[in-house]
């Protein structure tokens, strides 16, 4: 276990102690600190605290962290719609609805599981045992194109071409509102959001710079179909890009409006084109996603 102690400041006076240590301590969730509050883990002034406690200045604040025990992950034969494979990598056509590695709450029916089966031992251990051959992800509502690796030689090349920006990864999407202009770059960078720390925002002290170039393919009475280029990969960078534009994603519960016509899951956001330099060969691998039925279905209603 790790010990952690906290001196408060002015800043943080009269703050609630969960929303005190969720910004002391961002690698941990508010809902997990409250968790330790509520077992008499926490402790100011060398006494057990209530959620209610409000910070003083100078109060000391002090908890142990529970050491981290990773759960066993186990192969499932769950069904892959593969759009290439070699011996050095596998790209997938991720469905709509699939977490693609384990996390809190998420150690099954994900997309590693699935991977950990079809390719049995071959999948790299640069991330560590939760995310084997895993070098980037696509959120579960999000559909379409995701690669991993299957030694640490791939891994290596694959990442270090999403670092300098030269994958290509093109997202087709449907946003609230028309566009007036037929393509434009969004540049703003992109961090965890102040208050809430499961959405992101734009221009935060935190913020990571952020890029996206889009194109319109088609306009409707109300949406616009466009394609969105990432030049980096931001946390949910296409949703919060697209809601600070004033135009969200259609079916984006968290950035958007949840007031449609439609019956959706999630945003309707697929990660169509992704293009790689092989990591043995050198030369250009381009996969196509076929849109998933629930799209095209609703551009045909469009």
């Amino acid at each position: 276990m790790d010990r952690f102690c906290f001196e408060i400041t002015e800043e943080m006076e009269d703050e609630r102690i969960d929303k005190c240590l969720t910004l002391l301590m961002d690698s941990l969730s508010r809902s997990f600190i409250q968790k330790m509050i509520r077992e008499g883990a926490v402790m100011v002034n060398g006494a057990p605290v209530k959620g209610s406690y409000r910070m003083r200045v100078d109060d000391s604040v002090s908890f142990l962290l529970p050491d981290a025990v990773e759960p066993n992950i186990e192969a499932e034969n769950i069904p892959l719609d593969i759009l290439y494979e070699d011996k050095y990598v596998i790209v997938v056509n991720k469905p709509k609805g699939m977490v693609v590695h384990p996390a809190s709450g998420h150690y099954s029916h994900t997309m590693v599981n699935a991977l950990m089966y079809h390719c049995r031992e071959g999948l790299s251990g640069v991330n560590g045992s939760l995310r084997p051959g895993i070098v980037h992800r696509i959120d579960k509502d999000t559909t379409g194109a995701i690669i991993a690796c299957k030694n640490d030689k791939a891994h290596i090349c694959i990442a270090e071409q999403l670092r300098e920006h030269s994958i290509v990864r093109r997202y087709h999407a449907i946003c609230h509102g028309v566009l007036k202009e037929d393509e434009g770059t969004i540049e703003k960078p992109i961090g965890r959001h102040p208050t809430d720390r499961k959405k992101m925002a734009v221009n935060t002290k935190n913020g990571r710079e952020a890029v996206t170039h889009y194109r319109v393919l088609e306009r409707f009475d109300s949406y616009t179909y466009l394609e969105c280029r990432l030049e980096t990969g931001r946390t949910h960078q296409i949703r919060v890009h697209m809601a600070d534009m004033g135009h969200p994603l259609l079916g984006d519960e968290i950035y958007g409006c949840r007031k449609h016509p439609f019956r959706l899951q999630g945003q309707t956001l697929h990660a169509k084109i992704l293009g790689f330099r092989h990591p043995e060969t050198g030369s250009y691998v381009e996969t196509d996603a076929p849109l998933p039925e629930y799209f095209r279905h609703l551009l045909e209603i469009l």
